[in-house]
């Protein structure tokens, strides 16, 4: 079950980082969701509620200029949970950036109840956000 949930949520998500609407997004969170981002970039923290990880979503999207590329590279699952590695893209200032990222998805029910970030190279995600919340 948690990889139908999680590959509709990301679906989806993937489209609202391209620049659509969110609305679908929320309809797949849990609405005491948890979402952990690693780091000490302006988008690390630990987002509690739909409206507040919402509000990260819309925060990232816009810091990366309004669209962001997420392109799935490998994934494990069970029943109540999916971990994915996915390379993300964006133009921050004019330049095209690159990182890599476990994402780990735990789903209660039909939502995505809890999730972590968990960047590749800790130091070159910070860098990257750090310089979109800069520009």
């Amino acid at each position: 079950m948690a990889k139908a949930v999680v590959d509709d949520f990301l679906a989806r998500q993937r489209a609202m980082y391209a620049g659509r609407d969110v609305a679908p997004v929320e309809d797949l969170l849990a609405e005491d969701v948890v979402w952990h981002v690693l780091g000490a970039s302006p988008i690390a923290g630990d987002y509690r509620g739909r409206a507040a990880v919402l509000g990260y979503f819309r925060r990232r999207r816009e810091l990366a200029g309004g669209a962001i590329a997420i392109t799935k590279v490998a994934e494990a699952h069970h029943d109540e949970a999916l971990v994915q590695l996915a390379d993300g893209r964006a133009m921050i200032g004019g330049e095209e950036v690159f990182w890599r990222t476990a994402g780990v998805y735990r789903v209660a029910g039909d939502r995505i109840a809890e999730a972590w970030l968990v960047p590749l190279d800790p130091e070159g995600f910070d860098r990257v956000w750090t310089t979109a919340g800069s520009a």
